[in-house]
């Protein structure tokens, strides 16, 4: 299976290097071919919510850099992990971006899941997601947003598995926590929701 780490390591903000190689080595022990990107060492511009990816270029971002890349990869993988720090509650902003910029692999049409109404899948098939998020301080009203959050970009993604967890960045026993994360995760793809 591939995995593909989307890695939102902010420009000026904690390193999330010590936990990227502890994330790649326990799925490389699960047999998953791994592949990362650092979204703060790739040109990827914000999206600008013209919706041409739907209408003029089916399936394309119209702006041509690492963007369009991401897309490619994000829809030919079985995992993506976003790895980010806590902002707000929410993604880091390289991780947002780029998140955004995956609007073309979705249909501008509409339907009905689970009594609410969402796009339709463009590909038959989308990724599981797995997100880990890294925290200062203990915040219950944070971790419960970016879990919530993440449950609804499953939904919107078609996503048939998801996961989001959240640590502290001087937790000891973080290694420990990893790999209990992935070998349930690796377990549990393609089963049910968490």
């Amino acid at each position: 299976m591939k995995i593909l780490i989307l890695n939102g390591e902010s420009l000026n903000g904690n390193s999330l290097e010590k936990l990227s190689s502890y994330l790649k080595q326990d799925l490389q022990k699960n047999n998953f071919e791994v592949e990362e990107i650092l979204l703060k060492d790739k040109i990827i511009a914000d999206c600008q919510g013209c919706f041409k990816c739907w209408i003029k270029t089916p399936g394309i971002c119209i702006i041509d850099d690492y963007g369009r890349e991401t897309a490619v990869k994000v829809i030919n993988s079985d995992i993506i992990v976003f790895l980010t720090p806590i902002v707000f509650g929410s993604y880091s902003y390289q991780l947002k971006k780029a998140l955004d910029r995956l609007i073309p692999l979705i249909s501008p049409y509409f339907t009905e899941i689970k009594g609410e109404t969402h796009h339709k899948k463009r590909y038959k098939s989308y990724p599981s997601i797995l997100a880990i998020a890294m925290n200062e301080a203990k915040n219950e009203i944070q971790n419960k947003i970016f879990k919530e959050l993440v449950e609804r970009n499953s939904i919107n993604f078609h996503s048939h598995h998801f996961k989001a967890e959240v640590l502290l960045f001087d937790d000891k026993s973080i290694r420990e926590k990893i790999e209990k994360i992935v070998n349930n995760f690796s377990q549990k793809v393609g089963v049910q929701n968490e």
